[in-house]
């Protein structure tokens, strides 16, 4: 690693001061893309400030909206019992984020900050059409994700709770990496009050995308036989030494009719 300061602020404001103060300051939520990225001196920051002390911890339900503050972990939101009885769906995808170690430290804000073009998070929060709250202002999922590691977060903005709106069903299906469990490809699919959203994560070249072709087959037909004839063209998914491009279109499809099958 290289040499970097650190701070642990214990208010809000505090954090927001820090990192405003220093343009080449990181936030540390979970820590687990971070970390492993100053291990490999891919990232050079010159303060680091760690928001574990700024209580923003806990799942609140209220009438038909989920809210989870930032610093909350993915096994907190896998366990939390108002969230299963609301959006099972979402509290399932928690339980299969990475592994035990993994879920006990990561957190959601962390999640989708990053905004891994691998990452489960960001498919649930654009399917289920959130509202990711900051220090500052509320940006809608559609408009919070803006390509590979990239999102609306401006310099020093800290994520501090995500809204979701119940569904009126939801399922999320993904296609782990044996090794590391994140998403080769996974579809999050929901039916909600403003209509059908189908999120695919993994998948492309630019992360976490809506699959419109596929919310309009589902629109009029709500099964899995309605995306049968859905191509997902190949053009602009990833390609590495796991999967082709190609296998991730198809695969794109075969996730996504899991997913409309176990709905709930």
């Amino acid at each position: 690693m290289y040499d970097f300061s650190y701070q642990k602020p214990s208010s809000l404001a505090d954090a927001v001061k820090a990192l405003g103060a220093d343009a080449d300051a990181k936030a540390l939520a979970g820590g687990m893309t971070l970390i492993p990225v100053l291990k490999q001196r891919l990232n050079k920051p010159s303060l680091l400030v760690d928001l574990a002390k700024l209580g923003l911890v806990g799942v609140t339900v209220s009438g038909n909206t989920v809210t989870i503050a930032g610093m909350t972990t993915h096994a907190a939101v896998a366990a939390d019992a108002g969230l299963k009885g609301k959006i099972p769906s979402l509290a399932e995808l928690a339980s299969v984020i990475g592994d035990d170690a993994v879920r006990h430290r990561g957190t959601i804000g962390g999640s989708l900050a990053n905004n891994d073009p691998a990452a489960d998070y960001p498919a649930a929060a654009l399917a289920l059409g959130a509202t990711i709250k900051t220090d500052r202002r509320s940006i809608t999922a559609d408009d919070f994700f803006q390509g590979m590691f990239t999102t609306a977060l401006e310099q020093g903005e800290i994520i501090t709770a995500v809204e979701f709106p119940a569904p009126e069903k939801g399922a999320y299906e993904k296609f782990r990496n044996p090794a590391s469990r994140y998403a080769m490809v996974g579809v999050f699919v929901a039916k909600t009050a403003g209509g059908v959203r189908v999120a695919v994560t993994g998948a492309g070249q630019n992360g976490v995308f809506r699959h419109t072709a596929m919310e309009q087959a589902l629109a009029a037909n709500f099964s899995p036989d309605a995306i049968a004839g859905v191509v997902t063209p190949a053009d602009g998914m990833n390609s590495d030494i796991h999967a082709s491009a190609e296998y991730r279109a198809h695969l794109v499809g075969v996730m996504a009719k899991r997913a409309i099958a176990r709905v709930h």
